[in-house]
C-alpha cells in the first residue's frame, strides 16, 4: 500500500512534560489525526504479519534530522496501515528537499 502524508513534526516535539506527568504533544497529536483522516479516506487496512515500511521525507528546507522525523510517522499508522508497530521488520527511509510540497511517502509491504 502507498500513501503520501503531510510532513511530520519532529520527535522533538512529539512529547511534553507537565510536572512528572509526559504526554504527546498538541502537535503531534493534531499530525496523527490528519494521518488517520488521510488513510481512512484512501480506505486503508491493516496488514497482519511482518511488514516492510518504506519512507521518502521531503522536507520544506535543509534542516533536520532523518532519524527525528520517523516516530511520529511510524506511530501515525498504528490502526491503518498495521496493527501496530512491533510488525515492522524492516524500514527504509530517505531524505530530499521540496520546500514547495513537503511531505512523507510512505509503502508498507507485507512480509
Amino acid at each position: 500500500m502507498k500513501i503520501t502524508l503531510d510532513y511530520p513534526p519532529s520527535a522533538n516535539v512529539y512529547w511534553r512534560r507537565h510536572g512528572n506527568v509526559i504526554h504527546r504533544s498538541a502537535e503531534a497529536t493534531a499530525y496523527k489525526e490528519a494521518a488517520g483522516w488521510i488513510c481512512r479516506t484512501a480506505g486503508l487496512q491493516p496488514i497482519s504479519g511482518d511488514v516492510c515500511i518504506c519512507l521518502d521525507f521531503y522536507r520544506p528546507a535543509k534542516r533536520g534530522d532523518l532519524d527525528n522525523l520517523l516516530k511520529v510517522t511510524i506511530d501515525s499508522l498504528i490502526g491503518f496501515a498495521y496493527e501496530d508497530d512491533s510488525q515492522i521488520v524492516e524500514i527504509h527511509a530517505m531524505r530530499h528537499d521540496d520546500k514547495l510540497a513537503p511531505r512523507v511517502e510512505v509503502t508498507v509491504s507485507a512480509l
